[in-house]
């Protein structure tokens, strides 16, 4: 049986971790089927993707310790880029990603949520980083995206001393965007991402691209990185009808799938 679950809404893919009973724990066989499903994706009739857990307690626990306790050095090692790799798709997909954070994202959940762009969290939601208690560093970008995300010294302490964060603490450090009672979670997630599939893909597709780009850049580099995706989107359909219409005052109508003019 697969673990993930994908369901199309229109230009939104929905996919979700369905390991409830282990909370949505990432083993080596979650992270191969959540692989091939990101593979999958249709990325000319979709423009955004929501990640979540299934059930109401856990986005995703961590990775599965019981896989991971006995390992050598060498399969550590593996393990750490098997899951790298996977979420380094996610960060990298044309697309964006937001994460609805429906319970615990501990571990690799919080290191999976980290990899999309953007995060959305139900009010039960808790944030962590355990794995010094474990005798172990995060092996899935954690050390790296956290502290990147918020402030160095607070995912410094996240990390070294475990600590956990609850969604209101979360949302003040700018790890989530937006709290949200639990029930209207996804309702929010699928309204965002309409908003975001029904603006121009190309456009979309290529603000993501230089943000991700660039944001390592000297600003002098950066702008050039932005300045060559800016140029990208003239003479494409997106932009003909966008500006067209705005002299217009008519409303846009977007093609139905996605090209590359």
């Amino acid at each position: 049986m697969s673990y993930i679950k994908y369901e199309q809404n229109g230009f939104v893919g929905v996919l979700t971790i369905d390991r409830e009973k282990a909370l949505n724990a990432l083993n080596s066989e979650v992270l191969a089927d959540l692989d091939a499903e990101l593979d999958a994706i249709d990325l000319d009739s979709t423009r955004c993707l929501i990640i979540t857990g299934a059930g109401q307690k856990s986005f995703v626990a961590g990775a599965d310790i019981g896989e991971m306790s006995t390992l050598t050095k060498a399969e550590g090692e593996a393990f750490g880029k098997k899951g790298n790799d996977v979420f380094r798709k996610i960060e990298t997909l044309p697309i964006p990603v937001i994460a609805a954070v429906n319970g615990f994202a501990l571990g690799g959940g919080c290191e999976l949520s980290l990899s999309c762009d953007i995060r959305l969290a139900a009010e039960n939601a808790v944030f962590g980083q355990p794995e010094t208690g474990l005798g172990i560093t995060p092996g899935f970008g954690g050390t790296q995206r956290l502290a990147r995300t918020i402030n160095v010294g607070k995912a410094k302490e996240m990390i070294y001393a475990g600590t956990k964060v609850k969604a209101p603490e979360a949302l003040s450090l700018g790890l989530v965007s937006a709290v949200y009672p639990a029930e209207e979670l996804m309702p929010a997630a699928m309204k965002l991402a309409e908003r975001i599939s029904a603006n121009a893909p190309i456009a979309v597709r290529a603000c993501k691209k230089a943000i991700n780009d660039g944001i390592s850049l000297p600003i002098e580099k950066a702008v050039e990185v932005e300045e060559k995706l800016f140029g990208d989107c003239f003479e494409t359909h997106d932009q003909k009808e966008g500006m067209a219409c705005f002299l217009s005052r008519e409303k846009p109508k977007p093609k139905a799938v996605f090209t590359n003019n």
